[in-house]
């Protein structure tokens, strides 16, 4: 007797088509071009986890660095002086100080000056 494979490929089917749901034309009617897309589209889900790592620690950076420049301290400066004046902050703390809490921040510019003169 031969293997009848409707039901098991019909299911496949739905599965892959309820993950494309929302692509743009063939790429989420047609099994053969939607399976492609969702396999590039998991490598690109896959990388960009990694990617929005380096994405927000250069945001934050640019944030730190805006506000030191503002201060009158260099992005370098400033972290060299934190390193010496054993301040852990890490970059995403200080960024959000730099957004939310200037008198903070300030203050914390304050002792890294006084630690690197």
């Amino acid at each position: 007797m031969r293997v009848k494979r409707g039901v098991v490929r019909h299911a496949k089917h739905k599965k892959v088509f309820a993950q494309t749901k929302g692509f743009y034309g063939q790429r989420k009617n047609i099994f053969k071009q939607a399976k492609e897309a969702l396999l590039r589209a998991g490598n690109f889900a896959y990388r960009d986890r990694r990617v929005k790592k380096r994405d927000f620690r250069r945001q934050w950076i640019h944030t730190i660095n805006a506000a030191c420049r503002m201060n009158g301290i260099k992005y370098s400066e400033f972290i060299y002086g934190l390193k010496k004046a054993n301040i852990e902050l890490d970059r995403k703390i200080l960024a959000d100080l730099a957004e939310n809490n200037q008198n903070a921040f300030v203050e914390i510019v304050k002792q890294v000056k006084t630690t690197t003169t």
